[in-house]
């Protein structure tokens, strides 16, 4: 099993969709691990996209993240990374195909719903960043035995 970050974005939250999208996740079978809403501050923002924060358009990118409350989900289940970025889309909301979160939801490139951790790797990093360890659960779903055949199951 892998658990990926997802931060349900101001423009998610403005726009009231934060049931819709969550709804989507467990719809495909992710287990919600975590769940929280939390205002970012300049320090967190900094270091999740610290990639970015010597580009020109990051003060407005910070700026746009600090608009409103985000909610962080912790999503869990087999390769939940790969399958959480297909559900998101490609970044620009434009560009993104029909039937993905960002491609129903989103005309930006900034404003586009959601983010979600890009690699194993980074999703652990960015976890540790947005939840403290004793806020992700691990517990078996109800509908585990009827989402993974028995192979799938022990991995």
């Amino acid at each position: 099993m892998e658990t990926t970050l997802v931060l349900l974005k101001p423009s998610c939250v403005q726009r009231q969709l934060i049931g819709e999208i969550v709804h989507r996740f467990e719809r495909r079978g992710l287990r919600i691990a975590g769940m929280k809403m939390m205002q970012l501050d300049d320090a967190i923002l900094r270091e999740h996209y610290a990639h970015l924060v010597d580009r020109p358009f990051f003060p407005t990118l910070a700026a746009s993240m600090q608009t409103s409350p985000v909610v962080a989900l912790a999503l869990s289940g087999l390769e939940a990374v790969g399958v959480v970025r297909a559900m998101t889309g490609f970044t620009n909301g434009r560009k993104a195909d029909p039937g993905t979160i960002r491609g129903d939801y989103a005309m930006s490139n900034q404003q586009n719903i959601v983010h979600a951790s890009d690699s194993v790797e980074n999703a652990a990093i960015e976890l540790r960043r947005f939840f403290r360890p004793e806020e992700i659960f691990d517990y078996k779903s109800g509908v585990f035995d009827f989402l993974y055949g028995v192979d799938e199951a022990l991995q």
